[in-house]
């Protein structure tokens, strides 16, 4: 009897370690980049290394709007999103966390701020959270963007590019500030640059998160400019204003500046890598990843 009683202790023992190793990590959610796919950016990277460093961690890379659809709209794209990310959390009242990669940074933020969350920490992986002025090499293939960036708000401040092309949804051209106010149909509503009755609950949504992570670098050549994966931006003059002086922060139009107070922001940033490095760099991984990942 007393061996039996002993042998039901180490079975209890062992499921109990079990149990608590399964749950001991809240669940990923990895969102791909602009003409990307959630198996071309993460299934040798992120896919592998996160249940190799912190065993039993559930993933769910997101395979929507992949390869040349990824240029919907951001608002159709956060739709469908939304639902498929609303099912997850359900599974996991614990909360989950954020991976998002480049375009997917936005559409990440654009969930988390239009629904009732419990994401925990929010990743932005070299994402154009200020907005986007430069053309990458990858857009001119794949869209055929003219060269000058000069004159795309000829193109993208209006109200059917608005509506059929993501790019154009947070192009942020520094010299045409009143068309870009007039015409965004994203970004500027979710900064609070243009008025929206929906900027409370993005605001209230926002503050739910206990951590957002935003890493970025100089000789990323497709974020332009690359501080924007820090909220930093051009100014009229294309010279950089850092995050800390945007007026959507000095305002707290949508809680970052209450987040950085409350030291709940972690800058990141990384010399020496291009755009296609940031999810396959394992020092990337490492410092300003995984420690997050808990």
């Amino acid at each position: 009897m007393l061996i039996e009683i002993e042998v039901m202790m180490l079975v209890l023992i062992f499921v109990s370690s079990f149990l608590c190793s399964a749950s001991s990590y809240k669940p990923v959610v990895l969102v791909h980049g602009v003409f990307g796919s959630a198996v071309e950016e993460f299934a040798n990277t992120f896919e592998k290394w996160i249940p190799h460093e912190h065993p039993n961690t559930t993933l769910y890379p997101i395979n929507l709007y992949e390869d040349v659809t990824s240029i919907v709209p951001m608002w159709t794209q956060i739709t469908k999103i939304r639902q498929r990310v609303a099912s997850i959390m359900a599974r996991h009242a614990q909360g989950i966390h954020f991976l998002c990669y480049s375009q997917g940074g936005l559409l990440c933020r654009g969930v988390l701020s239009s629904m009732d969350h419990n994401v925990d920490t929010f990743i932005s992986l070299s994402s154009p959270q200020a907005g986007q002025y430069g053309i990458p090499d990858i857009w001119k293939k794949h869209i055929g963007f003219p060269c000058l960036k000069s004159s795309m708000y000829k193109i993208l401040y209006k109200k059917f590019t608005q509506k059929i092309l993501s790019i154009a949804n947070y192009w942020n051209d520094p010299h045409h500030q009143p068309l870009y106010r007039k015409y965004s149909e994203f970004l500027a509503p979710l900064d609070g640059t243009t008025v929206t009755p929906n900027l409370t609950e993005f605001k209230k949504n926002f503050l739910k998160l206990r951590k957002i992570v935003l890493i970025g670098g100089p000789q990323d050549e497709v974020i332009k400019p690359w501080q924007s994966s820090h909220f930093g931006f051009f100014d009229e003059k294309e010279n950089i204003v850092e995050m800390k002086k945007q007026k959507f922060f000095l305002d707290d139009d949508f809680g970052l500046r209450t987040l950085y107070n409350q030291e709940r922001v972690s800058t990141f940033t990384f010399r020496g890598l291009r755009h296609s490095d940031w999810y396959t760099n394992r020092t990337v991984f490492n410092k300003s990843i995984l420690p997050f990942l808990t």
